[in-house]
């Protein structure tokens, strides 16, 4: 993936507007409840019977954080994002048999909650830059199941 100067800059200018304790438990609280079917790898987090059950849940919390923050390995290695991701994609495609259209969805939810955090300063441009390097993300975590 090939990156301009501007792109690096505005990946650089929205992650370091996230802040990974409130962004992470939202993002990954927005998918199960969004995709409740996406519950099934999270069994041992206890009670996912209701949005507010899942937004309470430490453990959702715990995992978006531990989410979020292994995105922020990826902003910082631009360059070798599928190096970067390599084990990580193989965990979830070996061990935790995690269909890799999660990670789509994850991407989602997160462009969603950065949008409605950030505002007009999610712009279009802000927009499309972002979800460039979120799809960049995806295909990286994927790698592993082709």
């Amino acid at each position: 993936m090939e990156w301009s100067d501007s792109e690096r800059s505005t990946i650089a200018s929205v992650w370091g507007k996230v802040n990974v304790n409130e962004i992470g438990p939202q993002t990954l609280g927005r998918v199960l409840i969004v995709y409740p079917w996406t519950q099934r790898y999270f069994g041992t987090f206890g009670n996912l019977s209701s949005a507010a059950a899942i937004l309470g849940n430490p453990k959702v919390a715990d995992h978006g954080k531990t989410v979020l923050n292994a995105l922020g390995k990826a902003v910082k290695n631009l360059d070798d994002i599928k190096g970067t991701y390599s084990q990580l994609s193989q965990l979830h495609c070996n061990k935790l048999n995690v269909d890799p259209d999660n990670f789509r969805l994850l991407a989602e939810c997160l462009t969603v909650i950065l949008a409605s955090a950030m505002g007009s300063a999610f712009s279009p441009a802000v927009q499309a830059t972002w979800q460039k390097f979120l799809g960049a993300v995806v295909v990286a975590l994927s790698s592993q199941y082709f």
